[in-house]
């Protein structure tokens, strides 16, 4: 009954992040906020849901590796798969506010996180420093949002209209109801995955971490597959770009501090970082945002190519985090091979910067 209870509470996740957007976002649109403002913020944290549900869950069970291998994982898996993935299916265009203003704030987002992290530790003081960060930037984004120009309104108009007059999506008691059911479905929906992949961890011999870290971090992070994908298929790719980033954000930002405040409010010290997250995998978190800056740099563009790096370099995180989970005997020369993570990604993104030159 294991992996029926991991897919349907998988499931609850995704259709219960899907009927919060919806209804947050008509709500929102109802009460007169634009619809840019909605995708910048709603919509970026409504994907971010299910990991906000997985990380209370897992902290209420207990186990605050999972919560914390989520978040890292979403991270490093919405970045190398999703960005990926959609740069095969179309060159991504990069909005030049994200090369200049989100993608600095989703770097120093992470390297705050490595330096929380440093003493093994994510206490109280952390998580409301965390929130603290998150608020202002909502805040920030909302009063940039005005200053937007009339291309960027036009575009998220477009992808997040109101709901036709009329329709039974326009009555703010049914955008309600969205919400609560939603929110409901997280709910049970983190619990049973949670609880399931408590199971699988044992199973497979591995920590909750690597859970965490793969198969959690992938599930909990669909609606930005869903949401990135599709707007590249639709030539909405700035959206499909934007989508990441601020997803990323959240993850560290919101996700985290809410699991470290739920943690020291439950009575814990907070969040327990594992030393294998500070050694190895909270670098190579900060290493893909890092990447990210030339890349997006060279000609504000992913181009083919660069999605296919990014999804190989995720197909070797996963196989290195599988082998050292196991203790392969293999794991001695894929160590080698890879070296590691950080310096050969490093030296690609340096080589496109020397091969193209940089955006205006």
């Amino acid at each position: 009954m294991t992996p029926l209870m991991f897919f349907a509470g998988l499931l609850m996740l995704l259709l219960g992040a899907d009927l919060l957007v919806r209804g947050a976002s008509k709500l929102a649109l109802s009460l007169g906020i634009s619809p840019l403002v909605v995708g910048l913020t709603v919509v970026s944290f409504g994907t971010s849901a299910p990991e906000v549900a997985v990380g209370i869950g897992a902290v209420l069970e207990g186990k605050t590796d999972l919560a914390l291998g989520n978040a890292i994982g979403s991270n490093i898996f919405n970045v190398l798969f999703i960005l990926g993935v959609s740069a095969l299916i179309t060159p991504l265009v990069v909005n030049i506010q994200l090369i200049r203003q989100e993608v600095p704030i989703m770097l120093g987002a992470s390297l705050l996180l490595l330096l929380f992290a440093f003493d093994g530790q994510l206490g109280l003081s952390d998580g409301l420093i965390l929130l603290s960060l998150m608020l202002a930037y909502t805040v920030f984004l909302v009063w940039q949002s005005r200053r937007q120009t009339q291309a960027a309104q036009d575009e998220y108009a477009g992808e997040f209209a109101p709901a036709k007059p009329g329709s039974w999506l326009d009555r703010i008691p049914a955008q309600l109801l969205l919400i609560a059911v939603g929110l409901g479905l997280l709910v049970l929906g983190s619990d049973w995955l949670v609880q399931s992949s408590v199971v699988f961890a044992k199973a497979l011999g591995v920590s909750d971490l690597v859970i965490g870290l793969t198969i959690v971090a992938a599930g909990t992070s669909m609606p930005e597959v869903a949401t990135s994908v599709m707007a590249a298929i639709k030539g909405e790719r700035d959206i499909a770009v934007g989508n990441v980033v601020g997803s990323n954000t959240f993850n560290i930002l919101g996700s985290l501090g809410i699991a470290s405040v739920v943690s020291a409010a439950s009575g814990n010290s907070g969040l327990d970082v594992p030393a294998a997250a500070i050694n190895f995998d909270l670098w190579v978190m900060s290493a893909v945002a890092l990447a990210c800056v030339p890349v997006f740099m060279t000609g504000r563009e992913i181009a083919r190519w660069e999605g296919g790096v990014f999804l190989a370099y995720y197909v070797a995180y996963v196989a290195y985090l599988v082998l050292a989970a196991q203790q392969h005997a293999a794991l001695g020369e894929f160590s080698g091979a890879m070296l590691s993570f950080v310096l050969p990604l490093t030296v690609i993104t340096l080589v496109v910067v020397g091969l193209r030159k940089p955006a205006a």
